[in-house]
Parts: C-alpha cells; sequence; structure tokens
C-alpha cells in the first residue's frame, strides 16, 4: 500500500482516528423521529440519499441510544432537515438525557403517529425498509411515502465538533 505524504504521521486505524478524520467532514443535520408508545428522537449528521426510484435514504444509529429500541421497532420514521437558526433544537436532541420533546420543542404527531418538528427547513415521514448492522450501530434504509419541500432556508452544518452555517 502506497502512503500518502502529509503533514502528519499515519496512525492505524481507531475510532479516535475515524472520528478526527470526520470532523473535518461537513454535514448536513437532521433530526430523525419515532413513536412506539412514546416519542423518541435523536440528531443525525449521518443522513444519505441512497435512490431517486424509489426514493430510498439512509442514516445510521447507534444501538446504545436510548432511541434505538423505538427505532428498531417503528415502521415509519421522520427526517427533519434543520436550518441554520436550529442549533439549540439539534444540541437538545443530540443531549442524553434531554427532555426532547418537552415544552420547548415544538412537534405534533404526524401520518403514522410519527412526531413532526415544527419550523424545520423540510421533513419527510418514511417507511422503514431495512436495519443493517454495522458494527456498533445499525444503518436503517426508509422509502420516503410523503413530505414538505423546503420553501427556502439554510441548513445547519455540522463541523470540526459543533453546529454552524455555510458561509458565501
Amino acid at each position: 500500500m502506497t502512503v500518502p505524504t502529509g503533514t502528519g504521521t499515519p496512525r492505524t486505524a481507531s475510532p479516535e482516528l475515524l472520528r478526527s478524520v470526520f470532523r473535518q467532514h461537513a454535514a448536513g443535520v437532521a433530526v430523525i423521529t419515532a413513536s412506539g408508545g412514546r416519542p423518541v428522537g435523536f440528531t443525525a449528521t449521518s443522513l444519505s440519499s441512497v435512490a431517486a426510484e424509489p426514493p430510498l435514504l439512509s442514516f445510521g444509529v447507534g444501538t446504545g441510544s436510548s432511541s434505538w429500541p423505538v427505532v428498531a421497532e417503528a415502521e415509519y420514521v421522520g427526517v427533519h432537515i434543520l436550518g441554520e437558526d436550529q442549533r439549540e433544537l439539534a444540541a437538545t436532541f443530540a443531549r442524553s438525557g434531554a427532555d426532547r420533546f418537552g415544552p420547548s420543542t415544538d412537534w405534533r404527531a404526524g401520518p403514522e403517529g410519527v412526531p413532526l418538528l415544527g419550523g424545520v427547513v423540510a421533513w419527510m415521514i418514511c417507511r422503514v425498509v431495512a436495519r443493517v448492522p454495522a458494527g456498533d450501530h445499525r444503518v436503517v434504509i426508509a422509502e420516503v411515502v410523503l413530505g414538505e419541500p423546503p420553501d427556502d432556508g439554510r441548513p445547519l452544518i455540522y463541523h470540526r465538533g459543533r453546529f454552524t452555517a455555510l458561509r458565501d
């Protein structure tokens, strides 16, 4: 294997190496929600478009997260694209033990009982079609069945361990 020359010393693969490299990878911020007797949700930067026909997307969820037991059984999930002014909402859904659906969160029960967040750039209701084991996570693949496309708005970005906005 040829190792590219850079300014640092190559390191053996580890969780720390992966995290440090991905801190340099800017990602859009989404909140995934589901309901199974109680609403759950978490902040995700792993959201990806998978296919246009049928319309499929994917996201990762840790099997140790408090949301996983509900997501593991949910038939439908909500996917919410956050705007640049929603850093606190992103932080709430990322924080362990937070009251994510408390009085400070604008939300309602949507189609299929999926919790829908208010004021987001865009949202989609998706039917889960697969949960693929991937280390200590599962990659969830879901088909979009309903959504509200964006009118306008600038996305919230996660980069270098913090929420930020695009710069022109």
